[in-house]
Parts: C-alpha cells; sequence; structure tokens
C-alpha cells in the first residue's frame, strides 16, 4: 500500500487560500492601518523587538512576516526502512532565516505572541495533508517533559488553537528521552529505533507507566481510527516515525503528517527527500480538519 499527498487536495488548499486573499483584499488598507496604530501605541505600554530580525517596537516587522508566508514541501515518510507504506509528509516552512528565529523566540523565550503568525503556516501543511485523506483525529506529537515544563506551555497546541485546529492528545510523554536537538542524525534515528519496544509495551499495558527510557503512552482512543500527526519542526524524521510507529502499534493508521517547518538538507545528507509544491496543480479535496 502507497500513501501520497493527492495532488487535487493540494489545488483545493492554494484555491481556497485565493479567494480569501481576493476577499480579504477589500479592508486590507483599513486593517493594516489600524494595526499599525494599535502595535505602535502598545509598544509604549510593553516595548518589544521583532522576533525575526531584531527591530524595535514589533512583534515582527513587515519583511520577517512575509518570511513567515508558507511555501509548502512535500515527502514520503517510511516509519522503518523497507516499510511499503509511505506516508505523506507536508512542512510549511524551511527552518532557517527568520523561520528559525522566530520559532526559537516562540519555544525558548516564551514569546507566545508569536503563534498567531504561525498558524497560518500550520494550518496550510495540515489541510494539504488533510484533505483527501479521510483523517478523523488530529493528534500533537509531544516534546519532553523537560520542555514543557520549562515553556508552561505546548508549542504545537498553542499554534494549533490559534490556527482553529481541534487536536486529540492521544501521545503522552510518560518518561526520560533524549533532547532531540543535541543529537547528530544518525543518533536521531537510533533514538527513535530504540523506543519502539517500550512503545509496544505501553500500547500493551496502557494504564501502567514504565521506567527507563520510554517516551509515549497511547490512548487507547486511537484504535481504528485514521490519524494526522502534527509537529512543530521536522529534521530527521526520527520523532514522527517514533510516533507513527507507537500509534500503529495501538491500533491506529497514521495517513499523514504536518510540520510548521522543516529543516532543509545540509551538505547532501537528508534522511528526508523534500520537494516544494507547486502552486497550479489541478484538482479539488474532500473533507476539513475543523468539521471533525
Amino acid at each position: 500500500m502507497v500513501v501520497t499527498v493527492r495532488r487535487d487536495a493540494l489545488a483545493a488548499a492554494f484555491a481556497r487560500a485565493r479567494t480569501t486573499a481576493r476577499t480579504s483584499a477589500r479592508t486590507s488598507a483599513l486593517t493594516t492601518a489600524l494595526t499599525t496604530a494599535f502595535t505602535e501605541a502598545w509598544a509604549l505600554v510593553a516595548p518589544v523587538d521583532c522576533a525575526g530580525c531584531g527591530a524595535h517596537d514589533r512583534v515582527l516587522c513587515t519583511l520577517c512576516a512575509a518570511g513567515l508566508r508558507a511555501h509548502l514541501q512535500c515527502a514520503d515518510l517510511q516509519a522503518a526502512a523497507g516499510d511499503p507504506v509511505r506516508i505523506p509528509l507536508v512542512a510549511a516552512l524551511s527552518y532557517e532565516g527568520v523561520v528559525r528565529s522566530v520559532m526559537l523566540a516562540y519555544k525558548n523565550e516564551g514569546r507566545t505572541e508569536l503563534a498567531r503568525s504561525l498558524a497560518a503556516p500550520l494550518d496550510a501543511a495540515v489541510t494539504a495533508v488533510w484533505h483527501g485523506s479521510d483523517a478523523e483525529l488530529l493528534v500533537p506529537v509531544p516534546g519532553s517533559r523537560s520542555g514543557a515544563a520549562r515553556r508552561g506551555f505546548g508549542p504545537v497546541a498553542l499554534v494549533a488553537r490559534r490556527a482553529g485546529l481541534v487536536l486529540t492528545p492521544a501521545l503522552r510523554a510518560v518518561g526520560v528521552a533524549p533532547e532531540q536537538k543535541s543529537l547528530t542524525l544518525e543518533q536521531r534515528k537510533a533514538a527513535g529505533a530504540g523506543q519502539v519496544d517500550v512503545q509496544q509495551r505501553e500500547t500493551r499495558h496502557l494504564d501502567t507507566p514504565q521506567s527507563g527510557s520510554e517516551r509515549w503512552r497511547v490512548r487507547a482512543l486511537v484504535r481504528g481510527r485514521r490519524v494526522v500527526l502534527v509537529d512543530d519542526v521536522v529534521t530527521s524524521g526520527a520523532t514522527l516515525r517514533a510516533a507513527v510507529r507507537a500509534l500503529r502499534l495501538a491500533g491506529a493508521e497514521v495517513v499523514g503528517c504536518a510540520a510548521i517547518a522543516a529543516t532543509p538538507r545540509r551538505q547532501g545528507v537528508s534522511s528526508i527527500p523534500w520537494q516544494f509544491i507547486g502552486d497550479d496543480i489541478p484538482g479539488t479535496g474532500d473533507n476539513d480538519a475543523r468539521e471533525r
């Protein structure tokens, strides 16, 4: 079985975006003027710098905000080497430059106001994967427990809320796992592969926490459901692959993955062969993540 990104579904997403743009163009001038006036007034009360370039008195300057416009890229994800199922994976942005600066400010500096600016890219990625997939649940990939405790909020959950997306938190961090950001590509792959046995035990004993290096527990409600996974940043894909395997072992079918951003290929080494999606793909989609 081969699962691929449907061209007609992607075209539908772009068509809706164009329609929205035409409708909003009539009021864009007034909206821009009001937004600018409010921003300048608020800056007197709570000074802030642009998360992208550091310009004063703006959460995001006009130029950096433009850098967060979705430029969808897609790939096929395999849960393990030799797996015949290829799961469509879509990311809205490349994790570099302004995007990287904004994501770091959002996640590491507590700049939660940036969630609203990241909502449109996430929505675009989810829409591209969701349409035509007959998906039933949108499941976020949880970060480490230490990260959640440090931030006090879930990065994916907050952006999804701003985008109007309804998430089902079916995965939960229950133990110690290495911080992915400090690992090399090969270490990320090995870390993901090493979590499968733990997830198998967790799937069979959902009410019994495990000790040691467990990463997630899976809620039984996913059994028999079609799921789209959502993450913030994809690097090697190891975390997504581990999440796919955990959900499968719990009886779910993962039909797609969406992310706000993806780390671009560096020095020709990448476990994910990304391709950018064109703007003129014909066709239509048939379901909506907000309807579930």
